[in-house]
């Protein structure tokens, strides 16, 4: 819990540094944080690699002992759904961010032409919404099954 507070500190000096990066270079800085971007995802799944490969004792401080009566215990297929459920939702979630935000841009547009069209551009904004609760279902039925 400490590592989460911890982590507050650098994300906004992070986000004053984007944003200054932004006021300053206007047009070339989102090459560049598109770029730095770019590394920390890189650096983050070199990371999630090295843990998921490392086994149960690196990542508990288990002695060899006991983590091999663990290893025994668990199989990875538990993980393994883990994971699926966690990228299901991921890729729902970010699959429904472009959809309402594509669908809620050009709600907005009709709406300021005809406003009694609020109805029906809500109901095509709330579909594209839903895309998220179809990767959180497939995530609960993936976790179910673990």
């Amino acid at each position: 819990m400490n590592l989460w507070f911890g982590a507050i500190p650098v994300f906004l000096i992070a986000a004053t540094g984007a944003v200054l990066l932004v006021k300053r270079w206007r047009k070339s800085a989102f090459k560049v944080l598109a770029a730095l971007n770019v590394a920390v995802m890189g650096g983050a799944l070199a990371l999630l690699a090295g843990a998921l490969s490392a086994g149960p004792a690196a990542a508990t401080g288990q002695v060899p002992a006991l983590a091999a009566a663990a290893a025994d215990t668990t199989t990875g297929a538990g993980g393994s759904a883990l994971i699926a459920a966690a990228i299901a939702v991921a890729g729902s979630s970010i699959g429904a961010a472009f959809a309402v935000a594509y669908t809620g841009s050009a709600a907005l547009a009709a709406m300021s032409e005809r406003p009694e069209i609020f109805g029906r551009a809500m109901v095509v904004v709330g579909l594209a919404e839903g895309i998220a609760i179809y990767g959180l279902i497939i995530a609960i039925i993936l976790i179910g099954k673990a």
